[in-house]
């Protein structure tokens, strides 16, 4: 579909911020990677070949006993005797010494009856957020090195991998968080602006009184009382995050009602819908955009804020605000303050850039140059 000339003007304007432009570009590609996070790190194979079939064991569920073990539950693929089975084909006794078989199949010296050689293909981290990883009799939180790039926390769960699903899970609620309560807050503003007089005044006591709720520590107390869940923290979030566009918007109505163009429409007969969508609202859209990063990289903060007190997102999920927790907890291991922080000022800083050009982008006043 063609652009419309409008439109094609802002994306001119948007392309002419490069730190914007780039920000977007950078940002799009590490969210579309961490979109696909369980082909990235998983702690089961991406495919596994055994007797000639390609499998998918990080899409479907395969017990032990599909490939010769003796175990109904899910195939362990760090296991040896589990590689064992796959690699010969389940055509030799692998529980007794299977690190000397895989040794001799590496070297191409195995030979059996039936013999077919499988292989196992991992992700790129072979770990998943929630995997537990044996360190070898190190302590955990350890250091990074060549099997953890960014080391384990304090639990031994690698951090790259919790990062990669801390980052699409906190950029999601963030994006779903904005984008309703910008909806909710933006129609209320421009209903309480066009048409003042009662509305307006009664809007006006109903936010006075909203807005002295101290959300954070309503939050605390309702998941002191409910079980924790990324719904549930999203409702809360929208519920007393709407308010915080409603005056900006607001503003910009009660100024552009009285412009003559307005006054124009309504003796016309349009009606007040179409007068505030068509009319009205994009001449508010810029001082609204200019909100959008303080209100996205709000939820990012108030996510983290409520997860390193414990109140946030089940201990089960990935969480950036449980590695800061971690971090200031294991003061001896700084490569998880390193980790948080760059994570975080890398994030908040591209959306930054990108809403900044996006206001630039729907300003009338920005040409293209």
């Amino acid at each position: 579909m063609a652009l419309s000339p409008l439109n094609q003007r802002r994306w001119r304007n948007f392309k002419a911020n490069k730190r914007a432009y780039w920000s977007l570009f950078l940002f799009a590609a590490l969210f579309g990677l961490s979109l696909f996070a369980e082909v990235l790190a998983n702690d089961r194979p991406l495919l596994v070949e055994y007797r000639g079939e390609w499998r998918m064991p990080f899409l479907k569920f395969y017990a032990e006993t599909e490939y010769g073990g003796d175990f109904r539950t899910e195939a362990n693929y760090k296991a040896p005797e589990v590689q064992c089975l796959v690699v010969t084909g389940g055509v030799v006794d692998c529980f007794d010494t299977p690190d000397e078989i895989l040794a001799a199949v590496a070297a191409g010296s195995y030979q059996a009856e039936g013999f077919e050689k499988g292989r196992v293909i991992w992700p790129l981290v072979p770990f998943s957020y929630n995997t537990i990883n044996d360190l070898g009799g190190k302590s955990a939180p350890s250091a990074p090195d060549a099997t953890h790039w960014l080391g384990t926390d304090d639990t031994s769960r690698d951090v790259l991998a919790r990062v990669i699903y801390g980052f699409r899970l906190s950029v999601a609620f963030a994006l779903i968080v904005t984008v309703l309560t910008s909806a909710l807050g933006i129609a209320a503003g421009a209903v309480q602006g066009y048409f003042g007089g009662k509305v307006d005044l009664i809007f006006q006591r109903v936010l006075e009184i909203w807005g002295g709720t101290p959300d954070l520590y309503v939050i605390i107390i309702v998941f002191s009382v409910w079980q924790r869940s990324f719904w549930v923290l999203i409702l809360l979030m929208i519920a007393f995050g709407w308010t915080r566009l409603i005056g900006i918007v607001r503003a910009e109505f009660l100024r552009a009602r009285n412009f003559e163009y307005v006054r124009a429409a309504k003796a016309l007969g349009v009606p007040d819908l179409v007068i505030m969508v068509r009319h009205v609202l994009p001449n508010a859209m810029v001082a609204t955009l200019t909100m959008l990063p303080f209100v996205v990289s709000g939820a990012i903060g108030s996510l983290a804020a409520l997860d390193y007190l414990g109140f946030g997102l089940p201990a089960s999920l990935p969480s950036l605000g449980q590695l800061s927790r971690q971090a200031q907890q294991n003061l001896q291991m700084p490569s998880l303050a390193f980790t948080a922080f760059f994570t975080f000022a890398i994030m908040l800083s591209l959306l930054v850039f990108i809403f900044e050009g996006v206001r630039d982008a729907f300003d009338p006043r920005k040409t293209f140059q």
